[in-house]
């Protein structure tokens, strides 16, 4: 029988899974609303519930299902307790992966999504060819995964590579970590959003000024660079400015093979791209700054079920 996993994406509104073998996703990709409330013990069995169909797909396909992966937002604990989950906060303190163990009736590993997403990308995707490098998730906020000679690196408590908090302008703009100025404020993919906004509020003209506030989004502000907006072309160059700034301080420490930038922006990344050499080029030394190679995500939304499917070792050929 064909070994496999169910992988798990979850999101603060959205919910992604799939089973997963040893060559990527087997059959269909699962989706459903996230639909957590108060009360955690119904959201489990819901959630559970979803993950009973997928392990009888397996079933129906003559897959050897043996684990389940799930990469979570928040910092999540070793043992898969989710230490604290800002965008879900009903988790704050729970032992999800072993209450999700004890529900299934098989193992069950919880990672941070970065994490899953950055080894995702090791295994299947742009990190392939990599050794040693950081994967950036922009969405929401800006998640890190570090992949240090071919495994993934999770530092003492589960904590490392929460680059998102790396100050870039000091007392710049408030975050929710409760610091200022950090990365995730000034380059994630809500952040570009916010980062037009504010330029329209200041006057400067663009086609973004007929969208509504609330509703403009990076993909907008992407497209609308791709027209030859000056203002949106303004905004991406100021966020790869300071992904580039980040990078270089982490090369100079990491001596990185390269940066794989995923998420929800990076649809914009080769309009980013010169701005992040650039600005990398000015902060990092010679020679990790010549071996730092910046490429895209190669996996889109497939990359953290991927990654978390594969953090279970359910196959030795991963």
């Amino acid at each position: 029988m064909t070994p496999a996993a169910v992988g798990i994406d979850l999101g603060g509104t959205n919910c992604r899974a799939a089973l997963v073998g040893p060559q990527g996703r087997i059959g269909e990709l699962l989706r459903r609303p996230t639909r957590m409330g108060a009360d955690y013990a119904a959201w489990l069995e819901d959630f559970a519930g979803g993950i009973d169909e997928l392990l009888r797909q397996g079933q129906a396909l003559g897959l050897k299902v043996t684990a389940v992966g799930m990469g979570a937002p928040g910092l999540i604990a070793l043992d898969g307790t989710v230490t604290t989950s800002p965008n879900l906060p009903a988790l704050d303190g729970r032992p999800l992966a072993a209450d999700l163990a004890e529900r299934l009736q098989l193992p069950v590993v919880v990672a941070n999504d970065a994490n899953a997403i950055a080894w995702g990308e090791a295994l299947f995707g742009a990190g392939r060819d990599f050794s040693s490098f950081i994967g950036l998730t922009l969405g929401t906020g800006v998640g890190g995964g570090l992949v240090l000679d071919r495994r993934l690196w999770l530092g003492a408590d589960g904590a490392a590579g929460e680059v998102g908090h790396w100050t870039v302008v000091p007392d710049g703009r408030p975050c929710g970590c409760g610091n200022r100025g950090c990365l995730e404020q000034y380059a994630s993919a809500r952040a570009l959003a916010v980062l037009a906004r504010e330029r329209i509020a200041a006057g400067e003209p663009s086609a973004l000024a007929q969208i509504a506030a609330g509703e403009l989004t990076s993909r907008q502000v992407g497209d609308a660079a791709r027209q030859g907006d000056a203002l949106a072309l303004a905004v991406l160059e100021e966020a790869g400015g300071y992904l580039g700034q980040v990078l270089g301080g982490i090369a100079n420490l990491l001596n990185l093979d390269g940066a794989v930038i995923a998420g929800g922006a990076v649809d914009s990344f080769d309009l980013m791209h010169p701005a992040i050499l650039r600005e990398l080029r000015r902060h990092v030394f010679a020679v990790p700054g010549r071996r730092l190679v910046v490429v895209p995500g190669q996996l889109a939304d497939e990359a953290g079920i991927l990654g978390a499917a594969a953090l279970t070792g359910f196959s030795e050929q991963l």
